[in-house]
């Protein structure tokens, strides 16, 4: 296995679709789940999608930890909601979601895309995804909260979208290195 450079804003290859993986058990699926797997760990990621690696397959993992939801927050992510489960290492190939309900919350969010940067990003509160496992078995889970916000933020990186891109107020985006400053006026 090994790290691999992740695409930051303004590279190409984050703007495009990505293609669907007709064949989630092939062994450069494998490969690249792997591969993926080092560089989200290496990174202190929540989540990361192919494109971030410069693979255009529709595949995304993620994994939210107990302390990513109760408070600290993490270079992927932002502040899940009190009560909200910690979700084990999840691998998505294909991946679909619908929302379920019209109800959006605003919350903050990173990306390893955009190092150092965060934003308020409007995202539906409960979301169904469905997706291929690696050994092809379907995936099917509902979520909310933090979790749907991060299956969100994943999927939308196969389709070329970036977290500004969903932003209401751009006055909002920031560094990350100013979110903990005192106000000065």
């Amino acid at each position: 296995m090994a790290i691999l450079k992740i695409a930051r804003m303004g590279h190409p290859v984050l703007k495009r679709h990505a293609a669907k993986v007709d064949d989630p058990t092939a062994p450069e699926i494998a490969r690249l789940i792997g591969d993926m797997i080092e560089t989200m760990e290496d990174a202190d990621g929540t989540g990361l999608a192919a494109p971030q690696v410069h693979v255009l397959q529709r595949v995304v993992i993620f994994q939210i930890a107990r302390e990513r939801i109760s408070g600290e927050e993490g270079e992927e992510g932002e502040e899940g909601e009190e009560g909200e489960e910690a979700v084990p290492l999840t691998l998505l190939i294909n991946p679909a979601i619908e929302p379920l309900g019209e109800e959006k919350v605003v919350g903050l969010e990173a990306c390893l895309s955009l190092p150092g940067l965060a934003g308020l990003v409007p995202r539906f509160k409960r979301i169904r995804y469905r997706g291929l496992a690696p050994d092809g078995t379907a995936i099917e889970r509902e979520a909310e909260g933090f979790h749907a916000r991060v299956v969100q933020h994943e999927c939308d990186h196969l389709d070329g979208v970036l977290y500004p891109e969903r932003m209401a107020d751009l006055s909002t985006l920031t560094f990350t290195s100013e979110m903990a400053r005192p106000e000065t006026l």
